[in-house]
């Protein structure tokens, strides 16, 4: 500390250097005052006077010294609030002694850059973020979203991913990053992207158009489904019940749920159609006879054929594990569409069309992916591992020219 005399002297200075160094010191004594209450007073009126200081550098260093303290005074703070824009910006952004209160005066009247300023600070509250979100602004839901702590409100999520995201792949990103994001507003987000791919021309241009809607469509089923057994695992079970209401639960749906191992999703989607207690459910699923299982798709509506198809791959499916092992996919796959042909002599029914296409393009995708998978193992093995046989440079054929 310096002595009364000294600091009156920096204060009274022409050179605004100096008097910022008084409202610095000040400041810091007003803080770190533990005296007489009339001391602590006589400070107080110091710090108002530097208010007036025609100096912006003499209140940015007052500003500066009271920044980080929750113990500043909030008149001179709100007073600071008012200053110029480099010194508002930097108490609304980094002063813990403002309220709600405050801030929100700050969001209704503020330019971009001071929302800016309010979005980066350490501790926001959900109505502090939902002010902000109403002002809007791309760059300033970007700011938001890019802090994982900063507290989003499911309402708040799901109007952004509406409203701001779906032609905006920065903001799907952020927010399909978020493991708080609403499922309904993640499955929209997922098929914007596809949507998205779709209409990428290297793509479009790369990929044949009626196999790149198999695949796009394989993969947002997919995420559909993964989705729905992510949510079930967590005791979400409105999700599914959104997907029946909306009749977005199709026998393709139900069938990639079984075929994925996404078995919870398929519970919980089976639970809403037949109206039975999810639990029960699950005990006929695990070891339900043929006879009880048609029963309880009945009453879900699906028709005769649907119904001995479910049972059957169901059966299937209690001896393999589909949600990890590839091999066991793509045999069950494969014996449902023999099964099937064979079954029906070759004229599958109008009722399992759709079905048996499906299967049909299962079959495809999992028997390339198996292949991958071998041909990775086979040219990761050597040739001692192999035991080929190594053909002498005598004898290679001698192909004549072309």
């Amino acid at each position: 500390m310096v002595a009364y005399q000294d600091f009156v002297a920096l204060s009274q200075s022409r050179d605004s250097e100096e008097r910022g160094q008084a409202a610095h010191l000040a400041a810091m004594a007003y803080l770190n005052h533990y005296g007489p209450a009339d001391e602590h007073a006589a400070l107080y009126a110091a710090l108002i006077g530097f208010l007036d200081d025609p100096s912006v550098r003499v209140r940015g260093a007052l500003a500066y010294g009271l920044l980080h303290a929750l113990e500043a005074p909030r008149p001179i703070l709100l007073a600071l609030l008012q200053d110029s824009a480099v010194i508002s910006r930097a108490v609304v952004q980094y002063s813990p002694a403002l309220v709600d209160a405050d801030i929100m005066g700050v969001i209704r009247d503020g330019d971009e850059a001071m929302l800016l300023a309010v979005a980066m600070r350490e501790r926001l509250t959900s109505r502090i973020v939902e002010a902000l979100v109403d002002r809007g602004g791309r760059p300033l839901i970007l700011a938001l979203l890019s802090r994982t702590g900063v507290p989003f409100t499911e309402a708040m999520l799901r109007r952004i991913a509406a409203n701001e995201a779906s032609d905006d792949a920065e903001l799907r990103g952020l927010l399909l990053d978020r493991d708080d994001l609403p499922a309904d507003s993640r499955l929209i987000l997922v098929q914007a992207v596809a949507a998205a791919l779709r209409a990428t021309r290297i793509v479009s241009g790369a990929v044949a158009a009626h196999r790149l809607d198999r695949l796009l469509r394989d993969a947002t089923d997919t995420a559909l489904t993964s989705i729905g057994e992510q949510e079930a695992a967590a005791g979400r079970a409105p999700y599914a019940a959104t997907l029946v209401d909306s009749e977005r639960v199709s026998t393709r749906v139900m069938l990639h749920a079984i075929v994925q191992g996404h078995v919870l999703f398929f519970a919980d989607c089976v639970a809403t159609l037949s109206e039975v207690p999810r639990q029960k459910v699950f005990t006929l699923l695990e070891s339900g006879s043929r006879a009880a299982l048609n029963a309880l798709f009945s009453r879900c509506g699906l028709s005769a054929p649907v119904r001995n198809m479910l049972a059957r791959l169901i059966f299937h499916a209690r001896a393999a594990d589909l949600a990890d092992d590839l091999a066991a996919r793509h045999f069950v796959v494969t014996a449902m569409t023999e099964e099937l042909i064979f079954d029906h002599r070759g004229t599958i029914p109008p009722e399992l069309e759709e079905a048996f296409a499906y299967l049909s393009e299962q079959n495809v995708i999992l028997a390339r992916r198996a292949a991958r998978g071998v041909m990775a193992g086979f040219a990761g093995s050597t040739d001692a591992e192999m035991d080929l046989p190594r053909i002498a440079q005598e004898d290679r054929l001698a192909l004549p020219a072309a």
